[in-house]
C-alpha cells in the first residue's frame, strides 16, 4: 500500500548538504522548476527535498508559501514513483525544486509537471548512474 506522507526526515535542512547539492549536483529545467539532484549517502531518509520560491519574483510571502505548499503536496502524492526506484537500488538522493515560473500556476498544472519531473529525475539518475559505471 502506498503511504502518502511527508515527514520531517524527508525535508532537507542541513546547510552542508544544501551547499553540496547546489555546488556539485546535476540539474535540469522543467518549467516551472529548476530541479537539482545529487546521489548521497548516510541520509536519515532515502530522498530528502527542499523547495524554494524566489522573493525577487514573488514579493508577497503569501504567494511564495502558496507555491511551496502546492509543490510539496504534488510531491507528496507522487513521490512513490521515485521512492520505489531509489529504495530498490539501495541509494539515497538529495533533491531541490526551485520555482522559476513568473506567475502562480494552478495546482493541476503543478501536479502534472511534478509527475513528469519525477519520471525525468529517475531517467536522469539512471543515465548519470550508468555513465559512472555503477
Amino acid at each position: 500500500m502506498v503511504r502518502y506522507t511527508f515527514k520531517k526526515e524527508e525535508r532537507l535542512c542541513n546547510k552542508k548538504l544544501l551547499t553540496k547539492l547546489f555546488q556539485s549536483g546535476s540539474s535540469f529545467i522543467l518549467y516551472p522548476y529548476r530541479i537539482s539532484f545529487l546521489p548521497s549517502q548516510h541520509l536519515p531518509y532515502p530522498i530528502q527535498i527542499v523547495v524554494s520560491v524566489p522573493k525577487r519574483r514573488f514579493k508577497r510571502a503569501v504567494d511564495r508559501n502558496l507555491l511551496k505548499r502546492r509543490t510539496k503536496e504534488a510531491y507528496r502524492l507522487q513521490k512513490h514513483i521515485l521512492h520505489t526506484f531509489i529504495t530498490h537500488h539501495e541509494e539515497e538522493l538529495l533533491l531541490a525544486f526551485q520555482y522559476i515560473g513568473k506567475e502562480i500556476l494552478d495546482y493541476q498544472t503543478i501536479h502534472k509537471r511534478m509527475g513528469i519531473a519525477l519520471a525525468k529525475i529517475q531517467h536522469e539518475y539512471n543515465t548519470h548512474h550508468m555513465a559512472k559505471g555503477n
